[in-house]
């Protein structure tokens, strides 16, 4: 029945203006404002996450958006220039180096920031 709607997802932030700004001044993405006054990040694949204020947000402990990358590295270098910190973990089943990003055996690279409302965002190396 849902096979082919054209699904996508969203996630809720406490300012739109600050999100706006974040995820196109800082990440360079490309954002909409929406005709309901939410926003959209559009992407290249032709994909798209809607970001709607909630006056009671509360940001999820898991991250809400991935961006695949080719050099996680350099991407957390270009990233840190930018302004964006780096989350460090020292968990017994998730450890990141001083950069944030996490090297562990058999998975990818990956590294998690947070947006200014505090959902977790990770870029993570496909190659």
């Amino acid at each position: 029945m849902l096979k082919h709607s054209p699904a996508f997802s969203g996630f809720s932030t406490n300012d739109l203006a600050r999100a706006k700004a974040f995820y196109a001044e800082t990440l360079g993405l490309d954002v909409r404002d929406n005709p309901m006054g939410l926003l959209e990040l559009h992407f290249d694949n032709g994909s798209s996450t809607l970001i709607y204020p909630k006056p009671d947000h509360q940001p999820a402990s898991f991250t809400v958006l991935n961006f695949p990358v080719d050099d996680v590295t350099a991407t957390v270098a270009a990233l840190k220039q930018r302004g964006v910190r780096f989350e460090r973990y020292d968990l017994p089943d998730l450890k990141t180096d001083e950069d944030g990003v996490s090297r562990a055996p058999g998975g990818p690279l990956i590294a998690w920031f947070k947006d200014p409302a505090g959902n977790i965002l990770a870029v993570l190396e496909t190659t």
